[in-house]
């Protein structure tokens, strides 16, 4: 993955926790960072791709969500506006 195309994120960012693999999928990064741009303040990912070994994923009666494939990411929201707008932007991006 090129991440210079995400200039408002890193790698480190995004590894598995449990076993600091990156599996993020450029389509969904380039989706974050056009919202990111729009959104215009720093967000802060608590968690990004996840190994179907990660003890998370492990307790899912299924192991191929979202985090497994790299399509998601959870963000830090601190106040009701900041996830209303977040919500919005998100589906504006896709």
């Amino acid at each position: 993955m090129d991440w210079s195309k995400y200039p408002n994120f890193n790698a480190a960012e995004f590894r598995c926790k449990h076993t600091g693999k990156d599996g993020m999928q450029p389509e969904f990064m380039a989706k974050l960072q056009a919202l990111r741009a729009e959104y215009g303040k720093p967000l802060t990912i608590t968690s990004g791709y996840r190994h179907p070994t990660h003890p998370i994923e492990a307790r899912k009666l299924h192991s191929n969500g979202e985090h497994t494939q790299g399509t998601c990411c959870d963000v830090a929201c601190t106040t009701g506006g900041e996830r209303f707008t977040l919500v919005r932007l998100a589906l504006k991006h896709g």
